[in-house]
């Protein structure tokens, strides 16, 4: 095996696992000068080769790619980003890709160090929420407020940012539904010592300045399905007129999915739901509702103090039913709903599931608005 220069150098920075990781994966034939390139291949009547992050952002991409590229999905169909350990597949296939989709936001922090271990310094990156308005995280920065993300990633090969859909204030994340200290923990609500032993605090876990789940705002996906076709773009001016076409196609899409489902939802504006992970605040801004979430994060334990506020939420609006992801286990919603004597019902964050093309998100989208329906039917 010959060790190239640049993976040595690397892996003396970093953990013996990842080090080890990106020389299996370098071990393996290096591509071709034209894969090196980034794209050149498309020249030669090659496809372009893209690599995803998550199932969104997949669904997005192969919604723009069509005929002109081969869309690959990084992580397994049932593991979501916040959790996702890179294995050395996932560094082979970087550097055998003309160009990485990822949504960004800090969601994908498994990346960053596999991307400069490849030493790929041609290897395109379209960072889908660039551009976009953003709403702060649930971890403490609500003093930036909706902001523009973009200027801090000048030097990577982003798509062009879209104003078209400007998202002003009137949706900002009501104050009061915050994760405020009102609602302690009362010696009443007693739980068992899973929950008793959780981290005081699950919020420290949480996502980085702003909320990174932007695709469940059908608005932003237009935007982000605006970037990944002016990325696509550069990587193979050849293929414009397509991804052009296919975006415009599926941005159509998109547009009636969000007419449909405002009306949906419509009469239920102000009402609040609860999901066990913090995920919908843009869905439930751009609806005009309001969310709760038990945790910051899905692999986070619920403290006793995230227990007594979504008691306190629940209670105060009479929800008889809380929504846990449909990718992710009910139990730790069992015990608090018993409490409660409401139900369970499901709403999908959409970051895994099995199915990876464009429709899936559209199907997707809608059984979360039946599933909201019925819950606020309900009350």
């Amino acid at each position: 095996m010959t060790f190239l220069p640049w993976v040595s150098a690397i892996s003396k920075r970093m953990p013996s696992g990842l080090a080890c990781l990106l020389l299996i994966a370098c071990s393996s034939p290096a591509p071709s000068s034209s894969d090196a390139e980034g794209g050149s291949d498309q020249a030669s009547g090659d496809r372009l080769q893209v690599v995803t992050t998550f199932l969104s952002i997949t669904q997005f991409t192969k919604a723009v790619a069509g005929s002109c590229a081969d869309v690959v999905q990084l992580l397994p169909s049932n593991v979501g980003p916040h959790d996702y350990q890179a294995k050395p597949t996932d560094a082979q296939r970087l550097i055998q890709a003309d160009v990485l989709v990822q949504n960004g936001l800090e969601l994908e922090q498994f990346l960053e160090p596999m991307i400069e271990g490849t030493g790929r310094e041609s290897l395109m990156i379209i960072e889908t929420s660039t551009g976009l308005a953003l709403r702060p995280s649930s971890s403490g920065h609500e003093e930036h407020g909706h902001e523009e993300h973009g200027d801090e990633h000048e030097g990577e090969h982003h798509g062009e940012a879209h104003d078209e859909h400007d998202h002003d204030d009137e949706h900002g994340h009501d104050e009061e539904h915050g994760h405020d200290e009102e609602h302690g923990h009362d010696d009443e609500h007693d739980h068992d010592s899973e929950v008793a032993s959780a981290k005081a605090e699950s919020h420290d876990h949480d996502h980085g300045e702003y909320d990174p789940h932007v695709w469940l705002d059908p608005v932003l996906a237009v935007d982000q399905v605006n970037n990944i076709r002016d990325g696509l773009i550069g990587a193979a001016p050849d293929c414009e007129a397509e991804f052009t076409a296919n975006a415009a196609a599926f941005n159509a899409q998109l547009q009636e999915l969000d007419q449909e489902i405002s009306s949906a939802l419509a009469p239920y504006a102000g009402k609040t739901f609860v999901t066990y992970h913090d995920f919908a605040g843009y869905f439930s801004d751009r609806y005009q509702l309001n969310v709760e979430s038990l945790v910051g994060v899905p692999e986070v334990s619920p403290s006793p103090s995230d227990i007594q506020r979504v008691m306190a939420a629940v209670e105060a609006s009479d929800l008889k039913t809380l929504l846990v992801e449909s990718e992710a286990s009910a139990k730790p919603f069992e015990a608090l709903a018993q409490d409660l004597d409401v139900s369970i019902s499901s709403f999908s964050s959409n970051e895994l599931g099995e199915s990876n093309e464009p429709e899936g998100y559209l199907a997707v989208m809608r059984e979360n608005v039946a599933s909201l329906q019925a819950a606020f039917a309900e009350e």
